[in-house]
């Protein structure tokens, strides 16, 4: 199975802004085990500006696009450096790919990124893919991970892709402001009532929210990938959600 796995930043900063070793550590060591077991596995993990921002000792997210091209700059190297520790405890090799919204819509360069894609799992490695915000501006920027992993979900043809959150999964309200919001274990048509009960942007540490959630969702399920969205800050939900076991909230593929 080739899976795609997107984390967020709010997963993996606390709310501090700093790294949560824990949960990447785990998160590391679970992928790991995935791809022993058989399968490819594909990262796109957030987090760069977020890791910009503490190691540079900023007081909050800047707004403007030179100030976060900086913090990304240098939290990039920050996450790729854990990556790369981390995923190194358990014998696997890492790789960067950094992507823009122009390298997903112009042909030759969607596909010089398949071709290295396709090479890198080849040889093992495991490719950590992030948007590429030194240079991203309004005019080329994919706008949010959640998109993003969707694109490579797709391009690459991905059985599975696998959004982890804050949150268990889609709710039929928001549950931090509604006690009786249930969560839905099984979404088989993305309706604009759904998108309602969606909400805005979680945390101030991210970019998306549940609404670029079911944005990625309903584009898998238009190719025929199933996505699931569920917590993580427990990453040994991958196995449950591999198994098809009950874990977050599982949107079917439609076959053609």
């Amino acid at each position: 199975m080739r899976v795609v796995v997107k984390v967020g930043s709010s997963t993996l900063s606390h709310a501090t802004g700093k790294i949560n070793l824990r949960i990447m550590d785990s998160l590391c060591r679970v992928l790991s085990d995935i791809k022993n077991a058989g399968n490819e596995v594909i990262l796109v993990s957030s987090g760069a500006i977020a890791m910009g921002v503490s190691k540079l000792a900023l007081p909050c997210r800047p707004s403007d696009i030179p100030t976060k091209q900086a913090a990304a700059a240098v939290g990039q190297c920050e996450l790729m450096y854990t990556y790369d520790k981390f995923f190194g405890e358990y014998n696997q090799t890492v790789a960067q790919i950094l992507l823009t919204a122009e390298d997903v819509e112009s042909d030759e360069r969607r596909n010089h990124f398949h071709n290295t894609l396709e090479r890198l799992i080849t040889l093992g490695a495991v490719p950590v893919i992030n948007e590429n915000d030194t240079i991203a501006t309004k005019e080329i920027a994919v706008g949010d991970n959640d998109t993003l992993a969707a694109i490579v979900a797709v391009s690459s043809g991905a059985d599975l892709l696998v959004l982890l959150t804050d949150t268990d999964g889609l709710y039929t309200c928001d549950p931090r402001r509604d006690s009786g919001a249930k969560l839905l274990p099984l979404v088989e048509e993305i309706t604009p009532e759904l998108y309602a009960a969606a909400g805005g942007s979680g945390t101030a540490l991210g970019t998306g929210g549940m609404s670029t959630k079911l944005c990625a969702a309903d584009m898998c399920m238009k190719n025929g990938i199933d996505t699931v969205i569920a917590r993580g800050s427990q990453p040994a939900v991958l196995y449950d959600i591999l198994e098809g076991k009950g874990a977050g909230t599982r949107f079917k593929g439609k076959k053609a």
